[in-house]
């Protein structure tokens, strides 16, 4: 057997999850190359899932998609966008810390990281827009949980459980997210050069008013020099809001 295998379908999945269970042959779970962001790790066989990429369902109008695991989550925002739509945990694109160039990974390795951008403390983690998934667990048994729709009910979210479990507890193959309508105006205003306490203060004061702050950070003056965008100015301390 090839040290890596890239299934077509979830059987496909199902099947090679059995037998590595079997014969008790760990697994490493990839994509899109964008494992620089997580923890290596030493296994016997890897599972590439960039076969199980695509759009299964996506209705606008009752704001949910439906995609496979290994579906790019560039290409589903391309397709959001076309609709004015987008995800409300705002993807984030690693990519230009590793090689300088964009990398927003797969969806599943997003949902399994949890990975959740600056309108997180707004709009609430990768897990709360998780509606539902398929996966094979650990034996190679296919489960499924959740579905299109936030019903509060009793029992286990998985969803929930899924989500940031960085691929060791299932093999996630279908995801059911949340989507929400694209801002119509978005504008990120700069403060320069504030200390650590005069920026709280100003974070304190600006999240009790009644703007759409759907961001905030603070650079010290002694570690910005890294950053380079459009003209900011690196040399003093940065304090910034997007609304």
């Amino acid at each position: 057997m090839s040290d890596i295998f890239c299934p077509n379908n979830q059987e496909e999945i199902s099947q090679f999850v059995y037998d590595c269970y079997e014969s008790s042959r760990p697994i490493e779970i990839v994509t899109s190359n964008s494992k620089p962001i997580g923890r290596s790790i030493q296994c016997s066989q890897t599972l590439d899932l960039r076969k199980n990429s695509g759009i299964i369902e996506y209705l606008p109008d009752e704001l949910y998609i439906k995609v496979k695991a290994g579906t790019p989550v560039i290409d589903i925002l391309e397709i959001l966008k076309s609709k004015k739509q987008t995800f409300g945990f705002e993807p984030v694109d690693l990519g230009y810390l590793y090689t300088g160039k964009p990398n927003y990974g797969s969806i599943g390795g997003v949902v399994s990281c949890n990975l959740s951008g600056p309108r997180r403390f707004k709009s609430g983690a990768l897990r709360d827009h998780l509606l539902g998934f398929t996966a094979v667990n650990g034996k190679g048994e296919c489960i499924k949980s959740g579905g299109t729709v936030v019903k509060n009910v009793t029992g286990y979210d998985l969803s929930k459980l899924l989500a940031g479990s960085y691929g060791t507890l299932s093999v996630l193959t279908e995801l059911t997210l949340k989507v929400v309508p694209e801002p119509e105006f978005a504008e990120t205003f700069v403060i320069y050069g504030l200390n650590p306490q005069e920026a709280l203060e100003v974070f304190s004061k600006a999240m009790k008013t009644s703007l759409e702050i759907s961001g905030a950070c603070y650079y010290p003056k002694n570690n910005i020099s890294f950053l380079r965008l459009n003209d900011l100015d690196n040399s003093k301390s940065i304090t910034a809001f997007r609304i």
